[in-house]
């Protein structure tokens, strides 16, 4: 286990050394300054505004310092469009990404969880087909379709729900049944080839051969294999709903993390960008391992050959 666990932090660390390189690079090749704005600012005081934030140094300078001072001090510079530490900007806004992130999680799971073991049980039925149907409607429709349709049919329908906003609890439904609905008709799917895979076992026919119920055999035997894949995705797919919430929050009005990343394009605050993208690798990295974790403890074969697609 320590060695499976160690790979996968060795996998991890090479993800976030290659993904800080390609935005470094990325954001220095961005057209313009952090420092162009409306105003005509003087040369004197562009020159300035580069020395107090040390974008005068040479490019390799920049390069290795920006990691060492997050490794020696924690730091992740501070934001050159907000005036803030790039730290206290993410630790405001992650609190809610992660309330949201994981409400469209628990909506997914609940529904297309269940949806792919009865679409599994009762394979090429209409029950079936049914299922799957709405599984790729739901992959296939946006979340910028399907938010406003929630507004029009569901908020303005329904007391106590808003339209848009962020501060009561029943705030938090609507834009998390937006998030949500795409990963779960992943997840259905997922779910589905994994039952199927497992329900043509020898051993699962063996049980069935014995009189064991149908429902002990799906429940005990059955299920645990069966939701391997979907166990796999889910650490990937819980960052992403963080990481990739930028339309839910702008449609429903919600100050998550996801504005970050077009803001700091917009304004060239290539700080920002980075520490945001940093923050959602490691958070990727994080919920993989955690993922890959439940499935080495689901299947043993992984701990040891390591391949989590097994």
């Amino acid at each position: 286990m320590l060695r499976f666990i160690a790979s996968r932090l060795l996998q991890g660390l090479f993800v976030l050394f290659a993904l800080y390189t390609i935005t470094f690079f990325l954001a220095k090749a961005m057209p313009g300054e952090p420092f162009t704005t409306e105003k005509n600012l003087s040369e004197e005081s562009k020159s300035y505004q580069r020395a107090l934030y040390g974008l005068d140094k040479p490019l390799l300078h920049q390069y290795l310092i920006y990691p060492k001072n997050i490794i020696t001090e924690g730091s992740l510079a501070v934001s050159t469009s907000k005036g803030r530490p790039v730290k206290d900007i993410i630790s405001q806004s992650f609190k809610v990404s992660v309330i949201l992130g994981l409400s469209a999680l628990g909506i997914a799971i609940c529904i297309g969880v269940p949806i792919g073991m009865i679409s599994a049980v009762r394979k090429n039925s209409w029950v079936d087909w049914g299922g799957m149907t709405i599984a790729m409607i739901g992959i296939c429709v946006p979340a910028f379709t399907i938010g406003p349709l929630l507004q029009i049919f569901i908020a303005a329908n329904l007391p106590g729900i808003k339209v848009a906003g962020w501060g009561n609890p029943q705030d938090i439904l609507l834009p998390a049944i937006t998030l949500g609905l795409s990963t779960a008709a992943y997840l259905a799917r997922l779910t589905r080839g994994g039952m199927l895979e497992i329900l043509s076992q020898d051993y699962i026919r063996t049980a069935r051969a014995k009189g064991i119920p149908a429902s002990k055999v799906i429940m005990r035997h059955a299920l645990r294999g069966g939701i391997l894949p979907s166990v796999a995705f889910i650490g990937p797919a819980f960052a992403a709903l963080i990481s990739g919430s930028f339309i839910v929050e702008t449609i429903f009005q919600v100050p998550g993390m996801g504005q970050h990343f077009v803001n700091a394009v917009i304004s060239r605050d290539e700080f920002l960008l980075l520490g945001v993208a940093l923050f959602f690798g490691v958070l990727i990295v994080i919920m993989n391992l955690a993922a890959d974790l439940l499935t080495g403890i689901l299947d043993p074969r992984v701990r040891i050959t390591g391949d989590s697609s097994r």
